[in-house]
């Protein structure tokens, strides 16, 4: 993968994001939102040039297709990594030691919330609710979701991510209907 810098599109998505632009040429600012959500599906998330091209397709200034893109949460104006980890920060989840799990995360990735590992494997993220209480400390890899996280839990967690596809993880995740299932039967 040949990459000139994270403001541009990196090579092996460029033609795609020209099929997907092409088809929205001439049309109006209302196609904003889709084109955006497209774009980051292709590339994973917005880079400058791809903002660029999008308000060259529609006409319109840099300066509104950035406002949206960083207006909603939704989009991603930074590369994100492989995996995204999820750090609930909701009230159960902060009494029972959220803090002292997402302090854990910082030290294991040497990263902050809201950044990426150099190496690009994770993206630390703090989520102001999960909706999994009864399973506090929850926090969520991808699709899957850790209950009654603590600190010393992390080094094993994250190792079978490095080491693994999220698909093989076996038994030391669960999708989130199956937390909210299981935080319903108990």
């Amino acid at each position: 993968m040949t990459v000139k810098s994270k403001e541009s599109i990196p090579e092996e998505y460029s033609q795609a994001v020209n099929e997907l632009l092409s088809k929205y040429q001439g049309t109006t600012l209302g196609s904003l939102i889709p084109i955006l959500q497209k774009t980051q599906d292709i590339i994973g998330y917005l880079p400058k040039d791809a903002m660029i091209r999008i308000a060259d397709t529609l006409n319109t200034s840099l300066s509104k297709v950035y406002g949206v893109a960083t207006f909603y949460s939704q989009f991603h104006i930074k590369p994100r990594g492989k995996n995204i980890i999820r750090v609930c920060q909701g009230t159960a989840c902060h009494v029972l030691g959220a803090d002292k799990v997402m302090s854990g995360f910082e030290k294991y990735l040497n990263t902050t919330p809201g950044e990426t590992t150099e190496d690009g494997k994770f993206t630390l993220e703090s989520v102001a609710c999960i909706g999994a209480c009864a399973l506090a400390p929850v926090i969520i890899i991808n699709e899957n979701s850790h209950g009654k996280m603590s600190a010393d839990k992390i080094d094993k967690i994250l190792d079978s991510y490095k080491n693994k596809s999220a698909d093989s993880l076996g038994d030391t995740t669960h999708g989130i209907g199956d937390v909210v299932s299981e935080a319903q039967n108990n």
